[in-house]
């Protein structure tokens, strides 16, 4: 315990002087800088080659730490908060004066969470503790790469490069949360996450807005992100198969993702793992086994298509994101 205290609180110091800091969320690994401090932003988004106009999202320790950033509190950000936070969810509201253009793509909306993990809850007290009221903590990974669900991902992308990286073991979520955007008449989901739609709606009871070209801008809404270096195909089960087949008989190896039930008839040109059955699991587990699959030097990572559904919205989302920026020398 007292090792444990003594890491966040150098972690937390290390942030209060503009230093990069990451640590684990539910969702993802997150590339933590002070949300109000520009020239750690700058740096952050140095260190990621992010564009500069693309925003990011403040992690908060609790909800109380929400009137830092925002000018108010929607009642539909309340009831959201109450029932989700911490966990998976990005509320979007009306920006304080304050907050930096460069967190919020020069919006005049900022995104703001409170991640569940405990480690991230006790370093952004931590942080509070000393007047830092709030953490911008983007996917620890190079912009429009596959985003880290463990420290050995977020190692293998910056090295020794970042102040400290705080290690909470696998995220439990696996993908980035849901973003709902609550700063107009009519709430509206801007990113899926494991946190559904209909759950949205549900909580709200009261029907979503669409999204559309005028919603703001938020984090991992381009249309290739979340991608591996090797070209990746999302195909259905026969096509998986009739595709695995095609590019072994030229004598590439394949790279592929898919049920049991695809897996088994298979040649033993293929580099395989297995998809889980359920969508929490599949979740949880995706980044990392498109990591290992993306290492192996195939000439192609094929993904067989996940089932349809709600549940598996957030899902579909990053894997047709990743399909889009595969193979391409900077995604996104």
């Amino acid at each position: 315990m007292i090792q444990h205290d003594r890491l966040i609180s150098a972690a937390a110091e290390a942030l209060c002087r503009g230093e990069l800091v990451a640590f684990p969320t539910e969702t993802v690994y997150g590339l933590g800088a002070n949300a109000a401090d520009e020239a750690a932003i700058v740096r952050l988004y140095a260190a990621k080659g992010r564009p500069t106009n693309h925003p990011v999202i403040v992690h908060i320790a609790r909800f109380e730490h929400l009137q830092h950033w925002v000018r108010e509190i929607p009642p539909a950000a309340g009831v959201l908060a109450a029932a989700c936070w911490p966990g998976p969810l990005t509320l979007v509201l009306p920006r304080a004066p304050k907050v930096l253009d460069s967190i919020t793509g020069g919006q005049d909306t900022v995104a703001v969470r409170c991640p569940s993990h405990p480690l991230a809850i006790a370093l952004l007290e931590a942080c509070a503790a000393r007047g830092v009221w709030g953490l911008v903590a983007p996917s620890a990974n190079r912009f429009g790469r596959i985003s880290p669900t463990t420290a050995a991902h977020v190692r293998a992308e910056f090295g020794s490069t970042l102040a400290q990286i705080l290690d909470g073991g696998p995220c439990a979520v696996g993908i980035e949360s849901t973003i709902v955007d609550v700063s107009g008449a009519t709430p509206r989901v801007l990113r899926l996450g494991m946190l559904s739609a209909d759950r949205i709606a549900s909580l709200l009871a009261t029907p979503l807005a669409a999204a559309d070209a005028a919603a703001p801008r938020v984090s991992g809404g381009l249309a290739a992100h979340y991608a591996p270096r090797t070209p990746l195909q999302l195909l259905d089960a026969a096509g998986c198969a009739a595709r695995a087949a095609t590019l072994g008989g030229l004598g590439h190896r394949v790279a592929v993702l898919a049920s049991a039930r695809v897996l088994a008839g298979l040649g033993k040109d293929c580099e395989t793992l297995p998809a889980a059955d359920a969508p929490a699991a599949y979740a949880q587990s995706l980044y990392a086994n498109l990591r290992t699959l993306d290492a192996l030097g195939c000439v192609e990572i094929l993904v067989e298509q996940p089932p349809p559904g709600p549940d598996w919205a957030g899902i579909h989302d990053r894997l047709n994101r990743a399909a889009a920026g595969a193979g391409q020398a900077d995604a996104g």
